[in-house]
């Protein structure tokens, strides 16, 4: 058996392997980025000794001085970014957050309404085979024939179906989100309207993406992706909590007491202390001015790069970007998701594959893939770079069962990747 001291050298070299993986290729998957030296730090830190149950100066834990005053700054930092009055920054992760909003404002068996996982959506906004769709009859809205997602269609949906709560937001469309769609969609037909930003909140606060602040009743936010910052997530309301001991009634003006009874007790114990100290250094990144420009380039980086996939005879899904990425449906290349994936994996470009809108093919074997642009703008590559980019994805398409040629364009990219190094 290995004994302790060999673990810790094992580990510490994957942990080598998996940077210099990611320094010597293009990582372009969407919901992936590169945090800072000072957010990891914060993340490995001696706070993930401390358990620290319930809220700052309400804990059921001695000790909690110091942590209450991260976490309070964490709190303030998001109300400040976001421009609401309230927010949950304890959630682990985006899944629970959005499992915590259900929890929240509806009740098993309750009819509840998003976008299809398949059409762009999440699999936490009513995927049959999650818990959204498991515990809550679940009403799936998607895109037109083009990918745009069509607000008439999903209005008659709302209007049949009266769902008590509409989970908006996306995962895998490149299009801008119209908030106050969503908002006469929700008050036609009765429900709350939660807003998943987890994807788009960097782009959101640097001003590239509207805002559903004071629009719709509760936003969720991861903190990593665009944000740039550790896994994690938010949940952001206006608002202030009241009594935590009284259960409040289910009204918007009573969705902060619901949300932090949702998160303790109802659904996890204590926050991870060391995850909301890097969020709030995340936090205190996105505020300086440099990080409107950053997201800014992302969508630079995006059009241009979709612009460059079209003249090389690439499909893609609504036919460009608004954002941080795009689909390609891969079918006029007589390549599939899977395969693309491969084959760019191999060439050091890591993308995902995806279903592309009405996908003739499985989920597991679709026809598309998704790739985006925040990790390479992060490592500081412009427009002019996004066309070698580009080469080097129809490259890789077009060689896709030639191994040897993918490693070449590997060791084209691995050197020019050099030139970019990793926050360090």
């Amino acid at each position: 058996m290995t004994n302790d001291k060999n673990v810790t050298a094992q580990i510490k070299k994957l942990i080598e392997e998996e940077r210099a993986r990611q320094s010597q290729g293009l990582e372009m998957i969407p919901s992936e980025n590169h945090s800072s030296v000072a957010v990891r730090e914060a993340s490995g830190s001696i706070l993930t000794d401390k358990y620290s149950e319930g809220y700052p100066g309400m804990r059921y834990y001695g000790g909690c001085e110091v942590v209450d005053k991260v976490e309070n700054l964490a709190r303030d930092l998001a109300k400040e970014l976001f421009g609401v009055s309230f927010a949950n920054v304890q959630p682990h992760s985006g899944c629970p957050a959005n499992q915590a909003i259900y929890f929240a404002l509806v009740d098993p068996g309750d009819t509840v309404m998003g976008m299809s996982l398949y059409f762009g959506g999440h699999m936490t906004h009513g995927l049959k085979v999650n818990f959204s769709g498991t515990y809550y009859h679940s009403v799936q809205y998607t895109t037109d024939k083009d990918g745009f997602m069509d607000y008439d269609a999903i209005m008659q949906l709302a209007m049949e179906h009266k769902p008590k709560l509409i989970m908006s937001g996306t995962t895998a469309y490149p299009r801008i989100i119209d908030w106050k769609k969503m908002r006469e969609i929700a008050d036609a037909s009765g429900a709350f309207l939660a807003a998943d930003i987890s994807h788009i909140s960097g782009l959101v606060v640097a001003g590239e993406h509207p805002s559903p602040a004071g629009i719709v009743d509760v936003i969720m936010t991861t903190t990593h992706k665009t944000l740039r910052g550790p896994r994690g997530a938010m949940i952001l309301a206006n608002g202030n909590p009241s009594n935590p001991l009284k259960k409040p009634e289910r009204t918007v003006e009573n969705i902060p007491s619901l949300i932090d009874r949702a998160v303790i007790p109802g659904l996890q114990g204590g926050p991870h202390n060391h995850q909301t100290a890097a969020i709030a250094v995340a936090l205190g990144e996105a505020l300086q001015p440099e990080f409107k420009e950053y997201g800014k380039q992302i969508v630079k980086n995006s059009k241009k790069l979709a612009a460059e996939l079209l003249q090389r005879g690439f499909n893609i899904v609504t036919g460009g970007t608004d954002n941080h990425l795009m689909v390609i449906d891969l079918n006029n290349k007589n390549i599939s998701g899977k395969e693309g994936e491969k084959a760019l994996g191999l060439a050091g470009i890591t993308v995902n594959k995806n279903t592309v809108p009405f996908d003739p093919r499985s989920p597991f074997d679709p026809s598309g893939i998704r790739l985006g642009t925040p990790a390479l703008t992060t490592r500081g590559m412009k427009e002019e770079h996004m066309v070698m980019v580009a080469d080097w994805i129809n490259d890789a398409v077009k060689n896709h069962k030639d191994d040897k040629k993918l490693a070449g364009l590997h060791s084209e990219i691995t050197k020019f990747a050099a030139d970019f190094p990793l926050p360090s």
